[in-house]
């Protein structure tokens, strides 16, 4: 939980900038597919208002537990959490309700199908309704300038051992593809990666806690062992590294897309 905050902390102006050059506004119903501890969620709460309603699903348990006491303390009644697979949410949340928006962060890189839940999704979302995903580029890479050793590595650590756990990790470069397939054109995307440096970027913490989260994994490849990672001390051991050599560190690339159902949508994909 704490690794997806931190997380969130870093690419929330990224899914702002989605969610508000999607349309998402205030009245809206929005389900967000795959919430997690909810950061998402909060977010289009905030953009629906109370007069909106937000319904996340995630199929962690704990995950929800989480969001439920982050929305109650934010104050945030119009949110409300449901215990489903992504996937299947779509036919079982979406079957008796309309949305006017479905919305998710990385979440079609894990399904076994995202084209067909797409197209699915569309198929229920209200006329003039909006999808709108935000996906990181699992081929790309972590980089460094000046170079930092220790940053480039405990990136390649990370996207080695999650590279396996992910059905699609080139979904976020076939958003176009996959938007188009499902029925609805690409209404527009755009591509940003997280970048830091300096002693205050919560760049460190994130990283040192993703490779925390896949440690096992790293660790049962044989990629690393648990002296080379030295995970206790990995968050500042990046951060000094990164300072000292005055370098400014990227992630992956994040890469937004969104459309927009047109309201003679419903008619033209049931021919």
């Amino acid at each position: 939980m704490r690794r997806l905050i931190l997380q969130a902390a870093a690419l929330r102006p990224m899914t702002e900038r989605l969610l508000r050059a999607a349309g998402l506004a205030p009245g809206m119903r929005v389900l967000d597919l795959g919430c997690g501890p909810g950061d998402v969620s909060l977010l289009a709460a905030e953009l629906v208002g109370r007069s909106g309603a937000v319904l996340g699903v995630d199929r962690s348990e704990e995950a929800l537990v989480t969001a439920r006491a982050r929305a109650k303390e934010m104050g945030l009644a119009q949110i409300r959490l449901l215990h489903a697979a992504a996937d299947e949410a779509v036919d079982t949340v979406m079957a008796d309700k309309r949305f006017d928006a479905v919305i998710g962060r990385f979440v079609l890189c894990y399904l076994p199908d995202p084209i067909d839940t797409l197209r699915r999704a569309v198929a229920r979302l209200a006329p003039g309704g909006i999808l709108a995903f935000h996906e990181v580029d699992f081929l790309d890479e972590f980089r460094s300038r000046p170079l930092v050793p220790l940053w480039q590595q405990a990136g390649q650590w990370l996207l080695e051992s999650f590279r396996p756990t992910i059905a699609h990790p080139d979904i976020a470069g076939r958003l176009v593809e996959a938007f188009e397939t499902a029925g609805l054109p690409m209404s527009g995307l755009f591509c940003e990666c997280p970048v830091g440096g300096g002693t205050a970027s919560p760049l460190y913490a994130w990283l040192a806690e993703r490779v925390r989260s896949v440690l096992p994994l790293l660790l049962q490849s044989g990629a690393a062992t648990c002296e080379e990672v030295g995970i206790d001390s990995l968050e500042v051991r990046l951060q000094q590294a990164v300072v000292a050599m005055s370098s400014q560190v990227a992630a992956p690339a994040q890469v937004c897309a969104w459309a927009r159902k047109s309201c003679g949508e419903d008619s033209r994909l049931a021919r």
